[in-house]
């Protein structure tokens, strides 16, 4: 399947209104801060002599690092903006980045026909994707780990939405990265929380693992206190 048009248009938008400056978009971390805390989680259960594809890479901060532990790391993203920002950042020419629609099957499946199975790093996309969308972005999943790669998946919790909506209630309004958000009509947190495994298991993948953890965001609410999200982790696999 394909995203809508205004879908498209809103992540380029976005994209191309931020900042290159580290941190300038709210998801976009330090490492330190997410992979490097999701590694050792995903590790017992990976063959790390596969790439890793990082789906939904934005400015590839986290692909940078994941390069550093996978013989290839290669971060993916719809937006063609993004990818441009992943480029310029990767000054160190650590990993590759190429645009990819996730819910398109036949993209995905020749991405897997290049790369052979991988695994996959997946941080905070489905609960933003078009909700006819999410079960195309379960399958590119399953589709790059093939027989034997892993996924690490990390979503926000549907209590997130409260602790975003809570953020954006101070007199001066949203912080400005949220308001970034919300003026390209972006909806984060709109997954329900049983439903995110749920794709992953009606395709036949395992839920190795999971638990609970926190999404580190780049934004303070008004008295200082930096916005992260209640969300599930799950390593997956066949």
């Amino acid at each position: 399947m394909d995203v809508s048009e205004r879908y498209r248009e809103s992540w380029e938008s976005y994209w191309r209104d931020t900042p290159d400056a580290p941190g300038a978009a709210i998801f976009d971390c330090a490492p330190e801060l997410a992979a490097a805390g999701h590694l050792p989680l995903l590790a017992p259960y990976a063959d790390a002599t596969l790439p890793i594809v990082d789906l939904g890479c934005g400015t590839g901060t986290q692909t940078r690092y994941l390069a550093r532990h996978f013989p290839r790391a290669l971060g993916v993203d719809l937006a063609a903006a993004a990818v441009a920002h992943a480029r310029r950042a990767d000054t160190g020419r650590l990993a590759e980045f190429e645009q990819l629609n996730a819910a398109d099957h036949d993209a995905v499946r020749r991405l897997h026909e290049r790369t052979g199975d991988t695994n996959v790093y997946l941080r905070a996309v489905i609960h933003q994707s078009e909700p006819d969308a999410r079960p195309a972005v379960a399958a590119a999943v399953a589709t790059l780990i093939g027989s034997r790669g892993r996924a690490f998946v990390v979503e926000p919790l549907a209590r997130a939405k409260q602790v975003l909506a809570h953020a954006a209630q101070g007199a001066a309004g949203p912080p400005p990265k949220l308001a970034s958000i919300f003026d390209h009509g972006l909806t984060p947190a709109e997954a329900d929380d049983a439903a995110v495994p749920g794709f992953f298991r009606d395709l036949g993948l395992t839920v190795l693992a999971s638990g609970e953890t926190d999404l580190v965001m780049t934004e303070h609410r008004a008295d200082g206190v930096r916005i992260d999200l209640p969300a599930q982790w799950m390593v997956l696999g066949r």
